[in-house]
C-alpha cells in the first residue's frame, strides 16, 4: 500500500473534506505562473558621472 500524499495530523477528516482541500491546493498550484519573469536589464552598480548632480556634500550618504 502506498503512503498518502495528504495526512490529517489532528482530528478526523472525511473523504469529502480531503478531496476539497486537495482540489484547492491543485487549483492554487495551477494558477501560479510557470516561468519566472526577469528584468530586461539589471541596475548598474556604478554611476555615470554625466548623470550626477554637480555637487555632493562631504557628509552625504550618496
Amino acid at each position: 500500500m502506498s503512503t498518502p500524499d495528504i495526512r490529517v495530523e489532528k482530528g478526523h477528516a472525511e473523504p469529502e473534506e480531503v478531496a476539497a482541500i486537495t482540489a484547492v491546493l491543485l487549483a492554487r498550484a495551477a494558477a501560479q505562473p510557470a516561468t519566472e519573469t526577469h528584468r530586461a536589464r539589471p541596475k548598474a552598480g556604478w554611476r555615470r558621472l554625466e548623470r550626477e548632480g554637480g555637487f555632493r556634500a562631504p557628509h552625504s550618504w550618496h
